[in-house]
């Protein structure tokens, strides 16, 4: 997997960095977005400036490659997938509470509507 998902020697910095670090911001960034009753591209958008961001802290602290096409589009499909997942999660718990009389949850990701008795 070394030189396809990390340029780093171990394993253990890209989940450091992109997967805790860069997935912990992007989890509040789908969080933030879905609070404040965002579209979803919203958060594609920013996992596209947060991507930069966790490229720069492979190159400042690891000595990475900052330009790199490759691995910030591996970066940034791992900070898309958790930001979605965050936005989703929080959507869901939203759509539940607030109308509760309409939806009920049926995963942690999702929502149906609820069944008339």
């Amino acid at each position: 997997m070394q030189g396809i998902l990390y340029e780093e020697p171990s394993i253990w910095l890209f989940i450091l960095v992109t997967c805790l670090m860069g997935g912990w911001a992007a989890w509040m960034a789908g969080r933030a977005c879905a609070k404040t009753w965002r579209p979803l591209v919203i958060v594609i958008f920013y996992m596209l400036l947060l991507g930069i961001a966790v490229r720069f802290i492979h190159f400042a602290l690891f000595g990475g490659t900052m330009f790199t096409l490759h691995y910030y589009i591996v970066d940034t499909i791992v900070l898309t997938i958790i930001g979605i997942l965050g936005y989703r999660y929080t959507r869901t718990n939203q759509m539940v509470r607030q109308y509760h009389w309409l939806y009920e949850k049926s995963s942690p990701f999702a929502w149906k509507e609820r069944t008339r008795a």
